[in-house]
């Protein structure tokens, strides 16, 4: 890919973007304006961003319970996903989802889902609507390594491949499946080799790297768009911080931890970019600037948006017919 100076400044906006949100979530969560559960996707961003460059606005994306970072760079606004951790009206799910939930047709963006690896199989019958309609779209189920040990995603894959499905499977391998490392639960660590075991074309890529990323999606795409069958993407990344704010990380080593943030994806994109000689031509103040008002008024909004009626309670409990 040209990486021209204009995509530069995109990429590490959109990077630094999910980054300075999750740590104003850290600060809101610490005061209790946000509630009940919040994984954070810190470490992870070169993922979203470069995966989301080569999707069209066609295209559907199901993601994790570690979604904010999906659902901002999918375009929904910070505003929305903001309220919907603070619970209130105007957040993207009505604030009945929180931070696990986020989901918005409108971006085509289908959650959010609680459930280890269970946006599979629904991504797999979202790929075959569109087969079976003749639309040429691709759908994108991304999940963690921690999916990998679920019936769901061999039955997934299985089926994927057998009826040459429109879909493009990444694997976010941040290395732990909650506080179990990879090494102990599965024989065979290289994940994308699984994919393979299935007949469908399979890549593992630096997943700290967003160019790397942003290569390996376009080329994806394009493949599902022009045969129409699957293909699998592992991205080696790692989450800098802990499973979820109620774990104590006792599982691996600070020192651990630092080895990778050494080579996070804002590192990792800046050392490239001054290797390139652009460096020098990115705006970070006025990035920063920029992000942070963005941040601000997303705080003020949801603040300021209000809870669900009471009355509306049973709302969507069950489906609502027309008479007409």
């Amino acid at each position: 890919m040209n990486l021209t100076i204009e995509k530069a400044k995109e990429f590490y906006s959109k990077m630094l973007l999910i980054r300075r949100f999750e740590e104003k979530c850290i600060e809101l969560y610490s005061s209790q304006k946000i509630r009940g559960f919040l994984h954070l996707y810190i470490g992870e961003e070169a993922v979203a961003v470069g995966l989301c460059d080569a999707l069209s606005e066609d295209d559907a994306v199901l993601a994790t319970y570690r979604e904010h970072g999906h659902a901002l760079i999918r375009g929904i606004s910070a505003k929305s996903v903001m309220a919907e951790l603070y619970g209130k009206i105007d957040g993207c799910s009505r604030g009945r989802g929180g931070s696990m939930h986020l989901f918005d047709a409108k971006s085509r963006f289908y959650g959010g889902s609680a459930i280890v690896g269970g946006g599979l199989p629904l991504a797999v019958g979202m790929a075959l609507a569109d087969k079976m309609q003749n639309r040429n779209r691709v759908t994108v189920a991304i999940f963690g390594d921690g999916a990998v040990a679920e019936g769901e995603f061999h039955e997934s894959l299985n089926l994927a491949a057998l009826w040459e499905l429109p879909i493009l499977f990444v694997c976010e391998n941040n290395q732990y499946a909650m506080g179990t490392a990879l090494k102990y639960t599965e024989s065979q660590t290289d994940i994308y080799k699984k994919a393979e075991s299935y007949n469908i074309h399979s890549k593992q890529i630096d997943g700290m790297d967003v160019v790397e990323v942003a290569k390996a999606a376009a080329r994806a795409v394009e493949d599902i768009k022009d045969t129409s069958k699957p293909v699998f993407l592992e991205c080696l990344t790692y989450r800098f911080r802990a499973h979820s704010m109620f774990d104590a990380e006792l599982y691996r080593e600070k020192t651990e931890v630092k080895v990778w943030k050494e080579k996070g994806p804002l590192v990792v994109f800046e050392k490239k970019l001054k290797e390139l000689g652009l460096w020098s031509e990115i705006p970070v103040e006025a990035i920063e600037a920029d992000i942070k008002d963005t941040i601000d008024e997303a705080v003020e909004f949801a603040e300021n948006s209000e809870l669900e009626p009471l009355e509306d309670l049973e709302k969507f409990v069950y489906s609502e017919v027309s008479n007409g």
